[in-house]
């Protein structure tokens, strides 16, 4: 397998510390806001990095924080902490939002097919590691304190850079708007390893220190979580483009600090979810959920693949007329395999030659746009209907777009159903056959296929889209 690794900034064969076994963080949610759907673009294609490893048939440990704490409204360790900002602004307490906002990203991340990480840990229930390796990194004169707070000296490393290729001079201090200087740092680029009185504005967790009553810095969660289930050896760190610097930066400047030897083989990053004005934002005002998307009647794994149809490493725009066409092609490709007739043997040899071929998308760097077309290839080959089905059913551990699944249809919505195919049975008996094709479109949109038979019109669900 190969992918693109940010720190070497080329697309190198993957080769795990441990034969057969991958170690793998993804830098999971800050819980303070609804996630929108670039934040969740992110996490399909950490989905897909993570079914991958696991069809080529590695043994994966996934690991994924909650940050509930410590994550301020600057890249640059000034502003409010996230979640502070948000319980004073709902009137909640910092656990009563980190709760529900974690509940509503799971809810988004299972819309969307994604496999829970195996182990899911927020940053508040890590306090101890975080002091230990904060200890540590002073002992060796990596730290300091300083106004109360305890900062990362930078100047220590040889190439503090190493993860973004940049030279000092070519960075400021925060690369986020509202950054204002912190006159405690021994240099620019120093960050926060633990606050103390000095950040204090109603902060509700705060935690015994050798320096005092504080809190971490956000940086610190990250290495903290990942070293305490994963070990001092890290093969794949995972994020946003936007993670590269500073968070990914200051992860491995105090990963390795600590360490002394080198810790993540492999950084693995998704590109941006753009708008028609920039990229997806919370400070931009309204989000865009995937439960939004739901609401409106989309079937959130149409917003999946429309993912799968871009390389994680280029940035994806949208548009809801892009969505509409994604919504439509999956559903014809959702329709094309479940009208297969799944019956007969499978032929082996066949479906060997047609795996490899899925694999080879996988391997390349994550191709899903090329696994898709795979699908598509299949469906037009003289392949029989059981291998077809049989193919399709073992890529979709991967892709996760449910196309073999039948859906189930309650009551309510059978009775809606019945009574359209009565309208269009009485639009075509009065020959109103544009109706009659109108009544079949809507229904079509929502996943709901009109068959004509002698006996009558029956229908099939291929999706759960209302």
């Amino acid at each position: 397998m190969k992918i693109y690794n940010t720190l070497t900034r080329k697309i190198e064969e993957f080769i795990p510390n441990e034969e057969g076994k991958v170690k793998f963080y993804t830098c999971g949610p800050t819980v303070y806001h609804d996630p929108h759907i670039g934040n969740m673009r992110n996490y399909v294609g950490h989905d897909i990095l993570d079914k991958t490893l696991r069809y080529l048939g590695y043994d994966v440990l996934r690991v994924m924080n909650i940050t509930d704490v410590g994550h301020l409204t600057s890249d640059s360790d000034s502003g409010e902490d996230k979640m502070v900002k948000s319980a004073k602004a709902q009137n909640k307490s910092v656990l009563e939002i980190a709760k529900y906002y974690t509940d509503v990203f799971f809810r988004d991340f299972k819309y969307l097919n994604c496999r829970v990480p195996d182990v899911v840990a927020p940053a508040t229930e890590h306090i101890d590691d975080y002091i230990k390796i904060i200890e540590r990194l002073m002992e060796k004169g990596y730290a300091y304190q300083a106004g109360g707070n305890v900062y990362f000296d930078t100047s220590k490393l040889d190439d503090y850079y190493q993860l973004t290729n940049h030279k000092i001079d070519d960075m400021v201090v925060g690369v986020r708007e509202g950054v204002e200087e912190d006159n405690n740092k021994r240099n620019q680029a120093d960050f926060v390893l633990w606050f103390t009185k000095s950040k204090f504005d109603r902060q509700e967790l705060k935690w015994d220190s050798p320096w005092g009553v504080g809190y971490p810095g956000w940086h610190i969660e990250c290495s903290g979580i990942s070293m305490h289930y994963c070990g001092e050896y890290l093969d794949i760190h995972g994020g946003g483009v936007d993670n590269i610097f500073p968070h990914h930066t200051n992860e491995i400047a105090q990963s390795e600090g600590y360490l002394g030897h080198k810790w993540c083989n492999y950084w693995f990053h998704n590109e941006h979810l753009m708008d028609e004005s920039g990229k997806m934002s919370k400070s931009k005002g309204a989000t865009l959920t995937v439960s939004l998307l739901k609401e409106q009647g989309y079937d959130p794994l149409a917003f999946r693949f429309l993912c799968l149809q871009s390389h994680y490493r280029k940035q994806l725009v949208f548009s809801y007329k892009i969505l509409d066409n994604a919504a439509t092609s999956y559903q014809k490709l959702k329709q094309k395999v479940q009208s297969l007739q799944n019956e007969g043997p499978i032929q082996q040899d066949i479906f060997q030659e047609y795996d490899a071929k899925f694999r080879e998308c996988l391997e390349n760097d994550l191709n899903t746009a090329n696994a898709l077309t795979l699908i598509y290839d299949l469906l037009k080959s003289s392949v029989n209907d059981s291998t077809k089905y049989a193919l399709i059913e073992a890529w979709d551990q991967v892709l996760s777009l449910d196309l073999s699944k039948k859906e189930q249809v309650d009551e309510e919505l059978k009775q809606y159903i019945l009574e359209k195919i009565e309208k269009r049975n009485q639009a075509k008996l009065a020959k109103n056959y544009a109706l009659a094709d109108e009544i079949r479109e809507e229904l079509q949109k929502k996943g709901i296929i009109l068959k004509d038979t002698r006996e009558g019109t029956t229908y099939e669900m291929v999706s759960s889209k209302n």
